[in-house]
């Protein structure tokens, strides 16, 4: 049973999120584009146009604003369409993982509830209950040992703190707000997983730790020469290393933050 929710997560994670996954990057790697290498000089010739008319019609700075932003908004959905590349695309993966990971979650529930109908569900819950592993021979009950809520809010967290540490860019104050969001509910995910019957906790742990792996997979230069992904101005010519790097510099970090905790 352990294997069949294991193989069965990489299975479906591999045939639907993966794909929707490098569709995603290549979308907004086409975005970026479009906004850091041809839009600042279509903006800079807007500006120049937009001034000389002022003086050539005669327009108040109010009017002058309006028509830029309207010839400007004009010049972007044509690159968007020109590209094909509208960025509300980019949450394909979005509303497609989310439901998904709500119904399976839903299934394996019905399962150790035997519902909607016992006589059916009888023999999966009798496999559950003696095909567990290690320290959880019982999949129906909760994970007493926390080993598995623990690891999910840890690999959660991971996968929000490898988000952040792979951009070259800050944060602006609102993404940094949703960081931070993320990483609450990471760690909210713990008392939560921790209630829950340990098959649920395993598909949890797996479906993340398949997440982790993906988001690693996928910042590699060469893998997204090979999925066709853009390169972009924002790109690490070595992630790995940048990555490590950030790791250490926190860690060296950690010292200083405690000591100026205890003396406050």
């Amino acid at each position: 049973m352990v294997a069949t929710i294991i193989l069965t997560t990489v299975f479906v994670r591999s045939v639907i999120t993966l794909p929707l996954a490098v569709y995603q990057n290549y979308i907004l790697a086409k975005v970026e584009n479009l906004q850091l290498v041809e839009m600042p000089e279509i903006v800079k010739e807007l500006k120049r146009e937009t001034a000389i008319a002022m003086k050539q019609f005669n327009w108040t700075e109010k009017e002058a604003r309006m028509i830029y932003n309207r010839s400007l908004k004009k010049q972007w959905n044509n690159l968007i369409l020109r590209d094909n590349c509208h960025p509300f695309k980019a949450s394909i993966l979005l509303w497609v993982q989310i439901p998904m990971w709500i119904s399976i979650s839903v299934a394996i529930r019905n399962l150790v509830y035997m519902l909607p109908h016992q006589d059916a569900a009888m023999v999966t819950y009798m496999e559950m209950s003696v095909g567990g592993f290690g320290w959880i021979p019982n999949l129906l009950i909760p994970d007493e040992a926390l080993v598995l809520p623990v690891a999910l809010g840890l690999i959660n967290l991971a996968i929000v703190e490898l988000q952040t540490m792979s951009k070259i860019r800050k944060d602006t104050k609102l993404q940094k707000y949703v960081t931070n969001l993320f990483r609450g509910l990471s760690l909210l995910m713990i008392p939560i997983a921790a209630s829950v019957p340990s098959c649920l906790n395993l598909y949890w742990v797996t479906s993340s730790t398949y997440g982790l792996i993906q988001n690693l997979v996928l910042l590699s230069p060469k893998i997204k020469k090979l999925t066709k992904i853009p390169e972009t101005p924002s790109q690490l010519e070595n992630p790995y290393k940048h990555i490590a790097a950030e790791i250490r510099n926190r860690a060296a970090r950690i010292p200083t933050f405690w000591k100026s905790r205890v003396k406050n």
